[in-house]
């Protein structure tokens, strides 16, 4: 089978397969052997993906969902997990947690909305010292980090109320306990009184002293 300059001299082996395709094709049916045979290398040398692996992950340990008071000043630590591809804990990674700047939000104490740590042996990072400033709501709280070029975040959830803007709902509550506690007393009071009252018509009635019975007197001589 005679091949063409270009397929001699064709740096890679794919490219040679190319070319003596090529070839075949321009000199017909007589070739048509070489063709197959080439089909089938190019076939087999597809190259294979490697499997996927999981992606780093942030996994949050504590402070999601948490309640944070503004009357109190007293919010919650939020403490997260770096996990590698293999689900084990990476230490010594820098984390960063970064807070909204407008409408419900809060501060890092003297890093304001930002603060950045590092991993401990186990993984962790713990955004100490959070303060929910004086607006009331729900937000977000923003962890990044990166380890070996590859980037990693996470988003937890804190919500901010204040217990002091609403007074008349805790007088209304208020209210309601001492009435339901009145309540309770009249109907432990009429129940004691039903419970004399029986004691007292079960007894037998006595006859009052001085009383006269009734019957036919009996009249004998004189003493």
């Amino acid at each position: 089978m005679e091949l063409t300059q270009a397929h001699r001299t064709a740096p890679h082996s794919r490219d040679r397969q190319v070319c003596a395709i090529t070839c075949c094709m321009r000199r017909g049916r007589a070739q048509l052997p070489l063709l197959l045979y080439c089909a089938g290398l190019m076939a087999q040398e597809q190259p294979v993906s490697p499997p996927q692996k999981d992606a780093l992950a942030i996994q949050p340990v504590e402070g999601d969902g948490a309640i944070n008071s503004i009357r109190l000043h007293r919010g919650h630590d939020v403490v997260v997990r770096l996990l590698d591809e293999g689900g084990k804990p990476i230490s010594g990674v820098p984390v960063t947690f970064l807070l909204p700047a407008t409408g419900a939000s809060g501060t890092f104490g003297d890093s304001g909305l930002s603060l950045t740590v590092s991993t401990a042996a186990d993984g962790t990072a713990a955004g100490r010292g959070l303060r929910p400033n004086g607006i009331a709501g729900q937000f977000h709280i923003r962890v990044v980090a990166s380890w070996k070029g590859a980037p990693v975040s996470a988003t937890l959830t804190e919500t901010n109320v204040d217990p002091a803007a609403h007074p008349g709902r805790s007088k209304k509550i208020a209210i309601a306990v001492i009435i339901a506690g009145a309540a309770a007393g009249g109907v432990a009071a009429a129940a004691g009184h039903k419970s004399a009252s029986s004691s007292t018509s079960g007894a037998p009635a006595s006859a009052p002293p001085g009383s006269i019975s009734s019957g036919t007197p009996t009249i004998g001589p004189p003493h």
